[in-house]
């Protein structure tokens, strides 16, 4: 991880988290966003035979991707199937604009900034909701103990990712106006060093920076997605190739929903897997690995919807620039 020109304490702060997580490791998590990088003018047209995923250090792709599977099953249709791994999802989701990759997963937010700036994107399948995933937490010995203190408090998150949306409900619930609390927007590592400076009130934050900052922390939850918000992972892929390569995706989704039949029932295989990609200690991972959701499907009305939801808030945040249809950006795949 590069660290920025901060002061010592800052550096310190960061050393102590996360392990020194890689720039790669920051933005393998879901709906890592602050919106879509700036998008790149020139295009890559995709080589005949070859299907190109991005895919980042957490998640269900990191799982396909060791097993060799799917490159197996692509190669008997003639199909070369090329790995590329980024550093975060807005940034995956520029490389299916700009046409260096094919196919990729993120979060609810990077699709969403996507869509508003312009990129022929398409949802093609998500996993199910994983609403525990993702939190509101306050250091160990907080006064505050429900969502109604977070009043008047300063409060650290990723600007625009999926924990800005639960952010949004958890106040929406408590009755507190958004101009009510001070968000103070940080990507994970800053954040986590305001938080254990005590700079901030409480952090909304995912995993598995969140299991981390409990196991590593001890910090407490204040009130988590539980009724609250989705928290979807999303596959999606650029329009063109999703319309000409539908079987070359068949074949993919048939192999990622035997990891995910794999991996729901086999949490310490998956944790050993992810915990020596990402560089964390097993036992945080496996927090991380029992709260996320696994079996993959086409979108269905309620996920539409969902994510209409969330598109919208952002535009009435002024987070994105218009008002988008989410179904604009969506194809039917026969999973």
């Amino acid at each position: 991880m590069t660290m920025s020109n901060f002061d010592d304490q800052k550096r310190q702060a960061k050393r102590h988290t996360l392990g020194l997580l890689s720039a790669a490791t920051l933005g393998a998590l879901s709906g890592l966003a602050v919106g879509l990088p700036s998008l790149a003018s020139a295009q890559t047209k995709p080589a005949p035979g070859v299907l190109r995923i991005g895919y980042q250090k957490y998640g269900t792709l990191v799982l396909l991707k060791t097993t060799g599977a799917l490159d197996k099953r692509l190669a008997q249709q003639g199909i070369q199937l090329k790995w590329i791994e980024f550093p975060a999802g807005p940034q995956l989701l520029e490389g299916l604009n700009v046409g260096s990759v094919d196919f990729g997963t993120t979060g609810e937010a990077p699709p969403i900034f996507a869509q508003a700036a312009g990129a022929d994107l398409v949802y093609v399948g998500n996993e199910p909701p994983a609403p525990a995933g993702e939190a509101i937490i306050v250091p160990k010995n907080s006064p505050l103990k429900t969502a109604a203190d977070l009043k008047g408090k300063k409060i650290a998150l990723n600007k625009g990712s999926n924990v800005h949306y639960l952010l949004v409900k958890v106040l929406e619930k408590a009755g507190i106006a958004y101009k009510d609390i001070e968000p103070v927007y940080l990507p994970p590592a800053d954040a986590r060093a305001a938080f254990e400076r005590g700079s901030v009130d409480a952090w909304v934050i995912w995993d598995p920076f969140f299991a981390a900052a409990e196991k590593q922390l001890g910090a407490r939850i204040l009130v988590d997605g539980k009724g609250l918000v989705s928290n979807h992972q999303f596959y999606l892929a650029s329009r063109t190739y999703a319309q000409k390569n539908q079987e070359a995706l068949r074949i993919t989704f048939e192999e990622l929903a035997k990891v995910d039949e794999w991996g729901a029932k086999n949490v310490s295989d998956v944790t050993a897997q992810l915990a020596a990609q990402i560089g964390l200690e097993p036992s945080i991972v496996e927090v991380a690995a029992k709260r996320f959701s696994y079996g993959v499907k086409p979108l269905t009305e309620q996920v539409i919807r969902e994510q209409q939801n969330i598109a919208d808030t952002f535009a009435d945040l002024k987070l994105i620039p218009k008002k988008i249809n989410i179904r604009d950006a969506v194809i039917n795949i026969k999973l």
